[in-house]
C-alpha cells in the first residue's frame, strides 16, 4: 500500500495538451487551452470525516496519516502533482452556456493502480479556479456529504459512477444562498476527493467544436481513443464513429441503471455527461420515494421538469446529439454519425426492457411482456407507491390473493396513499396478469426471488436520511452519518430495516429533503 504523500503521480493530460501556466485564478476566457494550472487554496482546520476503505484498497492507497490529510484538504501537494482545472463548455437546461470548466474542482494528478490503470484524483471545493465565474470555488458540508455518500452508494448498487475517497471538514465558513432568494448565510465548508479513470465530459469536445479548433478537437479525440478505447480499429473516421457508438451504448446503460434503482440525476447538462458513461457531478439528485415519472429534485428544473425521472432517457439522446455535433467537424460526412445516433432508441429500449424483466423476475422477455411492463408502470404512476418498497414486496407476492382488498392488505397502507376504487381494481387486475406471467417462467420460484433480490435494492440513500445526517453533522453528531456509511455498502440486504421505510410526511415538503437547488 502506498501513501498519497509519497506516490509518484502521472500527469499525462497536462503533458499532452496546451494549458494556461500563469497560475492566475481570476475568472476569464482561456482560448486555445484545455486546462489552467490551479493550486488548491489552504483551509484553516481540516478534519477527516470519512475515508472509503473499499476504494483505497482497490487503488492500493494506505490509510491516511497527518500529511495525507493535508493533501486531501488541499493544504499540501505531493511534489509530483501538477494540479489543474479543466476547461470545457456545455448546454445547460437546453441552452448553450459557452465556456464553463471546473469551477470547484482541481485535479491533483493520476494515480497508477497495481494493474497499470491510471485514476484521476480530484478535489472538489478546494478554492477558486479560472472557471469559477462568480463563485468562490468552495463547497459546503451538506453538498459534500451528499456527493461522498452517493458516489459510494452508486458503486455498491452496481451503477457506473465516479467514486469518492475522502471527505474533509475545512473548519471554514462558506456563504451560500440556499434558496436563491437573496438571503445568503454562512455554512460549514468541506472538500471531497473524488476519483475516476477520467473526468472528460461531452462539454470538453463541445468547447473545441464551438471554437472551431479542429486541430485540438482531433488531438483530444485521438487521445481519448488511444487512452480509453484502445480496442477501436479502422481508419481515423471509423474510430471516431465507433467511439461515438460506444459512448452512446455506455450512456444508455448508465441511464437504464439509474432507472433500475430509481435515481434522478437532477441536472443532466452536457457538461455533466461522462465520455466513459459514468454518473458524474452529484448535485440536486434524489432517489424516487413515490413512483412519479415527472419528479425532479432540482428546484431550478421545476418549471419544465426537463430532467425528471421519466425524461432522463430522452435527455440522454438529446445530449448525445450535442456530442455528435461536436464530433462532426472531424468527419467528411455526418450521415453515418446521424444513423448511429438514431440507433440510441432501440439500444436503450432493449436494455430497459431486459432490466425490467430482471426486476420483475421474468426468466426472459416473452411476447406481451413489454406491454405488461408499460401498463404496470402507467398504473404505478397513478398510484405512486414507494418504488423501492414496492419491488421488494413483489419478490414474495402471495399467489393466493383473491381480490383488491387482499392486495392492499399485503402491500400495506404505508406503501401508497388512498387510491380510487377503479384504480385499485385496475391495479389488482394487472397484478393478477403479472402472477399469471410468472407461471410461464422456466426458472423455479426460488431462482426468481434470488434474481429479483439481486437487482431490487432494499436500501436506497433517501434524501430525508441525508438531510437528517447532515443536520446532525453540523451539530457535531456523526452517528447517523456513520450508519449511512455502513448501510450503503450492502444495499441488497436488509441490515438496517429502520432505514428501509417510506419517507416520513414531514420530509415531503422539507427544503433540502424533498427538493434541492444547485447551490453548494
Amino acid at each position: 500500500m502506498e501513501q498519497l504523500k509519497s506516490k509518484i503521480y502521472k500527469n499525462e493530460f497536462t503533458a499532452s495538451f496546451p494549458g494556461d501556466h500563469s497560475g492566475n485564478v481570476m475568472p476569464r476566457q482561456t482560448p486555445g487551452m484545455l486546462y489552467s494550472d490551479t493550486t488548491p487554496t489552504p483551509v484553516s482546520a481540516p478534519v477527516l470525516l470519512a475515508w472509503s476503505e473499499e476504494l483505497a484498497t482497490e487503488l492500493n492507497i494506505a490509510a491516511p496519516d497527518e500529511t495525507d490529510i493535508l493533501i486531501v484538504s488541499g493544504n499540501q501537494l505531493n511534489p509530483s502533482m501538477v494540479p489543474y482545472a479543466a476547461c470545457y463548455a456545455g448546454h445547460q437546461f437546453g441552452n448553450w452556456a459557452g465556456q464553463l470548466g471546473d469551477g470547484r474542482a482541481i485535479t491533483l494528478g493520476e494515480w497508477e493502480k497495481p494493474d497499470g490503470e491510471s485514476i484521476e484524483l480530484q478535489l472538489k471545493g478546494a478554492g477558486p479556479t479560472p472557471y469559477s465565474r462568480r463563485g468562490d470555488g468552495r463547497a459546503v458540508l451538506r453538498s459534500s456529504v451528499r456527493e461522498y455518500l452517493m458516489s459510494e452508494a452508486m458503486y455498491h448498487l452496481g451503477v457506473p459512477t465516479t467514486r469518492a475517497l475522502s471527505l474533509v471538514r475545512t473548519g471554514d465558513q462558506v456563504m451560500r444562498d440556499l434558496f436563491y432568494d437573496g438571503h445568503p448565510a454562512p455554512e460549514p465548508g468541506a472538500i471531497v476527493l473524488r476519483a475516476a479513470p477520467s473526468f472528460l465530459r461531452f462539454g470538453n469536445f463541445e468547447l473545441l467544436a464551438a471554437r472551431q479548433d479542429k486541430e485540438l478537437l482531433q488531438q483530444l479525440t485521438d487521445w481519448t481513443i488511444s487512452r480509453y478505447y484502445p480496442h477501436l480499429q479502422g481508419t481515423r473516421e471509423e474510430k471516431i464513429l465507433n467511439l461515438f457508438s460506444e459512448i452512446l451504448e455506455r450512456t444508455a446503460t448508465m441511464i437504464v441503471e439509474w432507472l433500475r434503482v430509481g435515481f434522478v440525476h437532477g441536472v443532466m447538462n452536457t457538461d455533466n455527461m461522462s465520455i466513459l458513461g459514468l454518473t458524474i457531478d452529484f448535485g440536486p439528485f434524489s432517489f424516487l420515494d413515490d413512483f412519479d415519472p415527472d419528479f425532479t429534485p432540482n428546484t431550478t428544473d421545476l418549471p419544465g421538469r426537463r430532467y425528471a425521472f421519466g425524461a432522463q432517457h430522452t435527455i440522454g439522446y438529446w445530449n448525445l446529439g450535442c456530442l455528435a455535433a461536436a464530433f462532426s467537424p472531424l468527419l467528411e460526412s455526418t450521415d453515418e454519425l446521424s444513423a448511429r445516433l438514431e440507433k440510441y432508441k432501440d439500444i436503450y429500449l432493449d436494455k430497459y426492457y431486459a432490466m425490467m424483466a430482471g426486476k420483475l423476475g421474468f426468466d426472459q422477455l416473452k411476447p406481451g411482456d413489454q406491454q405488461l411492463i408499460d401498463q404496470l408502470e402507467q398504473l404505478l404512476g397513478q398510484i405512486k407507491p414507494d418504488m423501492t418498497i414496492f419491488y421488494t414486496l413483489l419478490e414474495k407476492l402471495p399467489a393466493a390473493l383473491q381480490d383488491p382488498d387482499a392486495l392492499v392488505e399485503y402491500l400495506s397502507p404505508s406503501l401508497y396513499d388512498l387510491i380510487a376504487p377503479e384504480t385499485s381494481k385496475a391495479f389488482w387486475l394487472i397484478i393478477k396478469r403479472y402472477q399469471e406471467r410468472l407461471q410461464l417462467n422456466s426458472i423455479s420460484d426460488e431462482q426468481r426471488i434470488q434474481q429479483m433480490e439481486a437487482v431490487n435494492p432494499k436500501f436506497i440513500l433517501r434524501n430525508y436520511l441525508l438531510y437528517e445526517a447532515i443536520a446532525d453533522l453540523e451539530k457535531g453528531n456523526n452517528e447517523k452519518f456513520s450508519r449511512l456509511q455502513q448501510a450503503i455498502k450492502k444495499p441488497y440486504q436488509d441490515l438496517f430495516p429502520e432505514l428501509n421505510i417510506r419517507r416520513p410526511v414531514w420530509a415531503a415538503t422539507q427544503p433540502g429533503s424533498s427538493t434541492l437547488s444547485c447551490s453548494s
